[in-house]
């Protein structure tokens, strides 16, 4: 019988590791996905500027 709660205790505490290492894990995966979309509006509000850029710069070419 010792022998099967010593098993048990040892299977729940690597449980509990691993539980604890995925919250770990969730949590930096949450961070790198508020970073890359951080960046990624940053990205695309740079190409929304270079957009109008390009845009006004082609309506002042003469027909």
């Amino acid at each position: 019988m010792q022998a099967e709660l010593d098993a048990l205790e040892t299977k729940l505490a690597l449980m509990l590791e691993r539980y604890q290492s995925m919250c770990d894990e969730t949590l930096r995966l949450r961070q790198q996905v508020i970073a890359l979309e951080t960046s990624n509006k940053q990205l695309n509000d740079k190409l929304e500027a270079a957009r109008a850029r390009a845009e006004a710069l082609y309506n002042q070419i003469p027909d």
